[in-house]
């Protein structure tokens, strides 16, 4: 009788997750720094250092409990959808640019006021994206940051969790991200770049919806079950 046995972390893939979160915040934090023009930018230090904190401590939660899904996420996945690399390389694009303008305003110029209310009201926002993040993470295996049917791993629709509300509640997560992240560093003008990348997000969403209802076994009678993409009620099935 065989017996599925998941194979020890090994140290080396612990460093290779870590390794890989750090280096995304550091191209991040790059762009906000050099748009501040300064290093001496402490609590700006301090958001990224909690930022880290929290993407590495979700990353490692996948790691040890679901190691095929943070294989998923940490590669270059076949037969992802040609416009899915558009879409990705525009978000990275506009991602970095919203840092950039983030440090260009809040760390620079001054051009806005945001009220320390204000301020702690997106810190929640942004705690509650990674939260919602990491409820997507426990119950959907397949959740990868490609646009791709992964029939090699057995991809099937996902109805629990966060899926119970709507189809894709990661896109959620990070349209949450963009608006909270500029006022909790300080900014406004950064939620121009974050409206652009919403907007981003909604086209995405559309086409991978209209791709897993097409090429997704089950797909298209949860859809009957979940009618909303992203906000339950409110005209987007």
């Amino acid at each position: 009788m065989s017996q599925n046995v998941q194979a020890p972390i090994r140290f080396s893939q612990v460093v290779a997750r870590l390794a890989q979160t750090a280096a995304i915040l550091g191209i991040l934090g790059a762009a906000l720094f050099l748009g501040a023009g300064r290093l001496d930018w402490w609590e700006a230090w301090g958001i990224l250092a909690i930022y880290f904190l929290i993407a590495a401590t979700v990353a490692m939660w996948i790691l040890f409990h679901d190691p095929g899904l943070s294989a998923e996420r940490s590669r270059v996945g076949k037969n992802v959808k040609p416009w899915d690399k558009v879409l990705v390389s525009l978000n990275l694009l506009f991602t970095l640019a919203q840092w950039a303008v983030i440090g260009l305003d809040a760390g620079r110029f001054g051009w806005s006021s945001v009220p320390v209310g204000m301020r702690l009201l997106a810190g929640c926002v942004l705690l509650s994206s990674f939260g919602l993040s990491f409820w997507a993470s426990q119950v959907n295996t397949f959740l990868s940051g490609q646009v791709r049917i992964q029939a090699e791993r057995g991809h099937h629709a996902i109805t629990s969790g966060p899926y119970r509300y709507v189809r894709h509640p990661m896109y959620v997560a990070m349209i949450l991200n963009a608006l909270s992240l500029p006022p909790l560093f300080g900014s406004w003008w950064a939620l121009v770049v974050s409206a652009i990348m919403i907007s981003i997000v909604f086209v995405r969403t559309a086409l991978e919806d209209q791709t897993l209802q097409t090429e997704l076994p089950g797909y298209a009678e949860y859809v009957q079950q979940t009618r909303y993409r992203l906000i339950p009620g409110h005209g987007n099935p």
